[in-house]
């Protein structure tokens, strides 16, 4: 985080990303920091000189330490993501479920409308995925590792238009998971092949329009 901060070109753009990341306002992370909040907005905004990484990592440790007091579920998630060998613009979130979790109630967590009926009902974990980073950056080796622990799973793909990339890609992948949903479009914007693909291979077919931090924020407590 630290040396995302200090190399980027927009410092303080990137300390509000992982503050919004972190779901913390300008005003509890300035408590944590012991200054006002307009120090806070200052940086963020660039009207303060860059901080140094001194100031960056006092305020990244803040951000870690507001998040260990509301139970460290930011820092689970990163790390659940960076243990399997992604970046957090490519896995926004992967979670295995200590009991399995059914279909019918992972949708209703996240608003989702099921296009095809699978063959499976429950599932053991989900992956969400921003698919065009996915697509364009993974190979089939690390495209697999999507999958987690088990491919009896969800696989949710954000920045979809229609649903096409992302499921000519998981033909190509073996096995198939047990569901995929599409963030961020519904029914009738769906590509007109996709039900056919789902069907084929077997998988629940669903989409969903809630909004991205709120799915996250509900997939976080489904299991």
């Amino acid at each position: 985080m630290s040396g995302e901060v200090v190399l980027s070109d927009d410092p303080g753009a990137t300390l509000r990303k992982w503050r919004d990341d972190f779901d913390i306002s300008q005003t509890t992370l300035a408590e944590q920091l012991d200054v006002s909040p307009s120090v806070v907005s200052d940086y963020e905004s660039g009207r303060r000189q860059s901080p140094g990484i001194a100031v960056v990592r006092r305020i990244i440790e803040a951000l870690l330490d507001v998040d260990e007091t509301r139970g460290g579920e930011h820092v689970r998630q990163y790390t659940r993501v960076l243990s399997a060998g992604f970046e957090s613009d490519v896995v926004h979130d992967l979670q295995e479920y200590s009991t399995p979790v059914s279909i019918e109630r992972f949708h209703s967590a996240i608003n989702g409308q099921e296009i095809v009926s699978g063959r499976q009902h429950s599932i053991a974990g989900h992956t969400v995925i921003n698919s065009i980073e996915a697509i364009t950056r993974l190979s089939s080796e690390e495209f697999y590792r999507l999958y987690g622990q088990s491919t009896n799973r969800a696989l949710v793909f954000t920045d979809v238009t229609r649903g096409e990339s992302p499921l000519v890609a998981l033909r190509v992948v073996t096995p198939t998971p047990t569901a995929v949903v599409l963030h961020g479009l519904n029914g009738d914007d769906l590509w007109e092949h996709a039900s056919a693909l789902a069907n084929v291979d077997g998988y629940s077919l669903a989409t969903t329009e809630l909004e991205l931090d709120k799915m996250l924020e509900k997939l976080r407590s489904i299991s």
